[in-house]
């Protein structure tokens, strides 16, 4: 290590017995609203699937969209939050956070989830994830205005509570270990500096990152309101593509990147191992703290009014992107538990099995965002495909894994091996089935987003119906899961 560690830097942060109750109560709450709600957006995916391969009823196109659009939000916002809130929970161990604002975002969360749901399931709202400009205002009489208003309202509670959680987190940080240093600046100039841990690096590069995004969406929400009020009309459609998927993107990376930095932080337990800073970890992830920002290029090669030379940055970017923090973690999981004398358990084989998600997942995205391929790719399965893979069999299962370790260390209840496997084993069995039907459809050129398959490309109707036999059995994984995290919920809020 190329740095001196400075002891007052390195201290753990000590907190009363009231606000280490305080903070694990929240931290409880978050993993029960993760409980309640994944299964209800699964059996969402489900629906959708199975609408498709005419197992289950038919949904009308209207019905579809909207739920497609409450499915990938409402996934991409869990996932989130449920990042977020494992690494506050761990954060507290170095730094101060305030607790109004981590209530603020539980709070604000619910509120946006509500509207969100109104917004699709009453007012069938289905312009996608992306609302892509136009549509998401001119719904040719699919949805009223009040569901449009109502739809942005909750995209804009969601950005101003998540935006205000990340400014408190990225300031206890700073507070801590100052910017320059929790970024491990010092570790790359080998200038003497405090101890800092990768989690600590990761987290700072996440939120930093995170805030990018954040005001992206300002941007966009507020000429959206212009345009509403009748004050100016926007007519740019380019341009609030750019913003979408510069947000779009950078959440679902920081999800990850979250997921990634609990691995850094909890995996090492398993394997009795220190996991330590240093040089090349720094380069790395400062490298993703540049890159990030515009990989995001790769999802508009086809929009050709966009200048050639930024299509080009977003394919150098993403390759770019996939070496520093994947390639440095994948091998440095990998050094941890080589040979080591591995504690595996539920919570240790779900962050482990999370980053072979994410390696699997990369790849397809690495070959999706190369121009050559992406003609043949765009708009197909197999975007979705490689989509689910790093997030469902990756950076959730990272997620799930820090949760169940979370409740198990504050309920103390000893954990059942025997189901604990069967779980892991029907998530990764069903997960990886799941999208491999998705590759298979990407691959024969089988269109993404479409409620009904046409004769033309009944083979998308077969997939479908195979990816829900394994969804199923994921399904079921999950609900052992939720039974094994939610008894531990239950006893550790009992023990206050």
């Amino acid at each position: 290590m190329s740095t001196a560690p400075n002891n007052e830097a390195s201290t753990l942060v000590e907190m009363s017995p009231t606000e280490t109750r305080s903070a694990n109560r929240l931290t409880l709450l978050w993993a029960i609203v993760m409980l309640a709600l994944a299964p209800i957006l699964v059996l969402l995916g489900m629906t959708l699937r199975g609408g498709q391969s005419n197992l289950l009823p038919i949904l009308e196109a209207e019905r579809f969209y909207s739920i497609l659009t409450l499915h990938g939000l409402g996934m991409v916002g869990l996932w989130f939050v449920a990042s977020m809130a494992g690494a506050c929970a761990l954060l507290r161990k170095y730094v101060r956070l305030h607790m109004w604002v981590n209530w603020v975002a539980f709070l604000g969360t619910l509120l946006g989830v509500v509207l969100l749901i109104v917004a699709t399931i009453i007012g069938k709202y289905g312009a996608g994830w992306y609302f892509l400009y136009p549509l998401s205002i001119h719904s040719s009489g699919v949805w009223q205005a009040w569901v449009t208003y109502t739809f942005l309202t909750s995209i804009a509670v969601l950005g101003v509570a998540w935006t205000i959680w990340s400014l408190d987190a990225l300031w206890g940080i700073a507070r801590r270990y100052s910017l320059p240093a929790a970024l491990s600046w010092h570790y790359i100039t080998g200038r003497p500096g405090p101890e800092v841990p990768p989690f600590i690096l990761i987290v700072t590069v996440s939120l930093i990152a995170n805030l990018t995004g954040l005001i992206s969406a300002v941007i966009m929400l507020a000429l959206y309101a212009l345009e509403l009020a009748g004050i100016t009309q926007v007519s740019d459609a380019l341009l609030m593509k750019n913003l979408v998927f510069l947000f779009g993107h950078i959440i679902v990376n920081v999800t990850l990147y979250l997921g990634v930095g609990m691995l850094y932080e909890l995996l090492p337990e398993y394997a009795d191992r220190p996991w330590k800073n240093n040089r090349w970890v720094a380069v790395a992830w400062n490298t993703v703290l540049i890159l990030i920002v515009i990989a995001y290029f790769h999802h508009l090669y086809m929009d050709f009014a966009q200048l050639r030379v930024v299509q080009v940055i977003g394919q150098i970017s993403s390759y770019g992107l996939a070496i520093p923090s994947a390639v440095v973690s994948i091998y440095g999981t990998l050094a941890l538990v080589w040979r080591a004398r591995m504690k595996w358990s539920m919570a240790s084989l779900l962050m482990y099995f999370g980053v072979l998600g994410w390696a699997i997942g990369g790849i397809g995205a690495l070959i999706d965002s190369t121009i050559a391929f992406n003609t043949k790719f765009h708009n197909t399965l197999w975007v979705p495909g490689h989509f689910h893979t790093y997030f469902l069999m990756g950076v959730v299962l990272m997620i799930l894994g820090s949760i169940f370790h979370l409740s198990g260390k504050l309920s103390g209840v000893p954990e059942n091996l025997r189901r604990s496997r069967l779980c892991t084993g029907l998530i990764c069995v069903g997960g990886y089935g799941f999208v491999l039907m998705f590759y298979f459809g990407g691959a024969m050129s089988i269109p993404r987003r479409y409620a009904q398959y046409h004769e033309l490309i009944s083979v998308g109707t077969l997939l479908a119906g195979t990816a829900l036999v394994f969804i199923s059995l994921l399904f079921v994984g999950l609900l052992i899961y939720i039974w094994e995290t939610g008894r531990r919920c239950a006893v550790a809020l009992k023990n206050g």
